[in-house]
């Protein structure tokens, strides 16, 4: 959400895990929600529902997906940027996650892709 919002008409991206909850965190529903972005259509995708995709770049944003992360079909770039899992935690937890990721991983990919 906030990739495709902060560089939207750029890059669309796609969210998926390795081993993905039930349902997306109600703590990170409420941060999205708290800085204005939509999160009615989230819910948790398993990385297979993805690997037919037209994929440019494949991203990490924790240590258990960088070490497991599937090989995609043909030659695609990998970064990886990992972020605390606020899993768990106070809502305070995932704001800080949620500005990290813009404060972080939104650079880093403009890099990767050259934006």
């Amino acid at each position: 959400v906030i990739l495709n919002h902060d560089l939207a008409g750029q890059v669309r991206g796609l969210s998926a895990g390795i081993q993905p909850q039930p349902k997306v965190a109600d703590g990170a529903i409420e941060a999205l929600k708290l800085a204005g972005l939509p999160t009615g259509d989230l819910y948790p995708k398993d990385v297979e529902k993805v690997m037919n995709e037209s994929i440019d770049l494949v991203v990490t944003v924790c240590d258990n997906a960088k070490e497991n992360c599937p090989i995609f079909p043909g030659p695609v770039p990998r970064i990886h940027v990992p972020f605390h899992d606020p899993h768990g935690e106070p809502l305070e937890s995932f704001v800080r996650v949620r500005d990290d990721i813009r404060n972080r991983l939104i650079p880093a990919i403009r890099e990767a892709l050259s934006l």
